[in-house]
């Protein structure tokens, strides 16, 4: 595998742009408050993210970045000279598991403009400590920010790099490369795991022999792949091997009347048959069956979705803020609009999603969860991860089953669940820690004062404060 250049890690720092604080000289706060060694948590509400009921008045020790011990708070004492974090009154999670992200941001007339200083703190502040990028528009700039983090030079999740999108003919976005045709995805496919990008996602124009070409590479070289498909129904794309389906249905062409082969129906005609879908029907019902017989996982974004459906709460003030001013009127006017007409395929489609969505899971269906910052520009990292779960408790999952959709499962998937993922002995200290019960209500989610990372606690507030008027710009 090629190595990545230090003398272009070293010019990526040196051409870093400024926080707000730098800018005007001074000294930005720092948003480390736990750096200890030895931290215990006490008398906390506990839900490990295994699915498991929440347990109350637990304490979880955190000894050099692993978790140590896990246990009532009466029967586990926290070690002699440990910080010891008070938990009364709070909840821990394990850090998120987020499978659909991006380290771009839409910034207008089909642009997408890298966030590599602002996404990676924000995703951090959110709750998320791995994710995995579903699809580059600059491979090489996912590839060095991972290595960054990964060196301490700066801070981030873990960064699972997929390779630039895998898109036929038909995307009229500049920064995507049209692939010609099987030898094309061979090469492309090769080239870039060569580089060391470690998972692959074809698109929405593909042909099904370049798909196959995609999936027979790149299981060849141990990657996995996943797929926003339209020209392709996701019944055929599960028939060619693929591990993973993105939006799960929402994107699902198979229902679609007078779909040709390989070629993608209009957007609004897909989501249309969606909201007119029979649930209950034999074709609904066989296809999911099909999906959970071949294990195809399959990835909820729920927070996209959102965005276009009417009726629908508007981003959190505090989120908007972090928006440069453009971006910021592009999203406030194009939600506005769809507001105002109370129509549109989406109205009825969504709630069909969230109920497929359920169908799919109750049928022994693989679901994980991820946000999708795309769209017109109302899914912010720092609040997208925490919404999404909340979604998830909104369409029907408990609170803890949202949880494992949102870590554990995700961590499974690329097989790094011995690492991390849930909350037990032996695993890497990646901690939420939640103000209240989001057992009880999920917007308690929105209470997250603090994450750890390898037991490193990161104040919240101090990183979202300082990434106002980035998103947009870097």
């Amino acid at each position: 595998m090629r190595r990545l250049s230090s003398f272009a890690a070293l010019l990526a720092l040196v051409l870093a742009p400024l926080s707000g604080a730098q800018a005007q000289g001074q000294t930005p706060p720092d948003p480390l408050a736990y750096g200890q060694d030895v931290i215990a948590f006490t008398h906390v509400q506990l839900v490990d993210g295994t699915g498991a009921k929440a347990k109350p008045d637990q304490t979880v020790v955190v000894d050099h970045g692993r978790i140590k011990a896990v246990g009532p708070s009466a029967s586990t004492p926290a070690p002699a000279g440990a910080t010891v974090i008070d938990g009364a009154g709070k909840t821990l999670l394990p850090g998120f598991v987020m499978m659909h992200e991006h380290m771009f941001y839409p910034t207008g007339r089909r642009n997408y403009t890298e966030m590599l200083s602002s996404f990676p703190r924000l995703y951090l502040a959110g709750g998320t400590t791995t994710m995995r990028t579903a699809g580059s528009m600059s491979p090489y700039a996912d590839l060095n920010l991972r290595a960054e983090i990964e060196a301490g030079r700066t801070i981030g999740p873990d960064l699972d790099v997929t390779g630039p999108y895998l898109n036929g003919v038909g995307l009229p976005i500049l920064k995507v490369h049209a692939l010609t045709g099987r030898d094309d995805a061979v090469r492309t496919v090769n080239y870039w795991a060569d580089e060391g990008v470690t998972s692959f996602k074809g698109y929405m124009h593909l042909t099904r022999a370049e798909l196959k070409a995609i999936i027979e590479t790149a299981h060849k070289r141990h990657i996995k792949v996943t797929a926003h498909l339209c020209s392709i129904t996701h019944r055929e794309a599960a028939e060619l091997g693929i591990d993973n389906l993105e939006h799960t249905f929402a994107v699902a062409t198979d229902f679609v009347p007078g779909k040709k082969p390989d070629v993608c129906p209009d957007q609004n005609l897909t989501a249309a048959t969606l909201a007119g879908l029979d649930l209950d029907s034999a074709p609904v019902k066989a296809l999911i069956a099909d999906l959970v017989k071949r294990h195809v996982a399959m990835t909820s974004t729920l927070t996209i979705f959102e965005t276009y459906t009417p009726g629908r709460p508007e981003a959190p003030e505090r989120a908007r803020v972090l928006l440069i001013p453009q971006t910021r009127a592009q999203y406030e006017t194009t939600w506005a609009a769809i507001a105002k007409s109370g129509a549109g395929p989406w109205k009825g489609a969504f709630p069909k999603l969230m109920k497929l969505e359920k169908m799919f899971y109750d049928a022994g269906g693989y679901l994980m969860a991820g946000t999708d910052p795309t769209g017109y520009g109302g899914v912010i990292p720092g609040f997208s991860a925490k919404r999404e779960v909340e979604l998830l408790v909104e369409e029907g999952f408990s609170f803890e089953q949202a949880l494992q959709i949102s870590t554990l499962n995700g961590a499974r998937f690329m097989g790094r669940d011995k690492e991390i993922g849930s909350v037990e002995v032996g695993k890497r200290a990646d901690l939420i820690l939640i103000d209240g019960d989001p057992v009880k209500d999920a917007m308690a989610l929105e209470r997250m004062p603090l994450v750890f990372k390898a037991g490193r606690g990161y104040r919240t507030d101090v990183i979202i404060d300082g990434m106002r008027d980035t998103v947009g710009l870097y």
